[in-house]
């Protein structure tokens, strides 16, 4: 039997650090690093951080809805970055780091607008969460050396600085989602 797989594409800032925490989540299927949200058709690396395109860098999640819902995939989308900078993650700083969630469907919208109002609700955050809903329209994936770049590059001073806390801080939230 062929697994009935969804799509969430999500931006958290660096698209490194979001790929290799959801590469460990369990119903997770597949992690690609791209751009998406923006005006530019196949946009490179330098001219996403350019500021020019209008693109976020993004994940593009491929999940299966049986071992976990879109929802409980939020729910960790939510605790992986901070939703409540608006155009940064730490010292990431422009519009292609934004918080944002690009729906491919009216449910999703819907689930997206419910999980937000949640976290709000929780007050898990100090400040209001200004996380990006939009359709999603178009995903172009990042080039190649970006793909895995955590679990090719860990030592690099990024993922030693930035990546790593960020997958630690997972794991011990998330334990119970792991893949095993």
């Amino acid at each position: 039997m062929t697994k009935q797989l969804e799509t969430a594409t999500l931006g958290a800032g660096c698209f490194w650090c979001v790929e290799a925490v959801f590469d460990e989540l369990r119903g997770v299927e597949d992690v690609v690093s791209g751009y998406s949200g923006g005006h530019t058709r196949n946009p490179t690396y330098k001219q996403v951080c350019s500021e020019t395109t209008g693109h976020a860098e993004v994940t593009q999640i491929q999940f299966d809805p049986q071992e976990i819902s879109f929802a409980n995939l939020l729910r960790v989308f939510f605790t992986v970055h901070d939703p409540t900078q608006l155009n940064r993650q730490g010292n990431d700083v422009g519009e292609s780091y934004r918080s944002a969630i690009f729906t491919h469907s009216p449910q999703q919208e819907k689930i997206a607008h419910e999980v937000k109002r949640e976290i709000e609700e929780l007050g898990i955050y100090p400040r209001p969460i200004v996380t990006q809903i939009a359709p999603f329209t178009k995903f172009y994936p990042a080039e190649d050396y970006h793909q895995e770049y955590f679990a090719n590059n860990p030592r690099q001073p990024y993922c030693v600085g930035v990546v790593a806390p960020k997958v630690s801080k997972f794991r011990q939230t998330w334990a119970v989602r792991l893949k095993k």
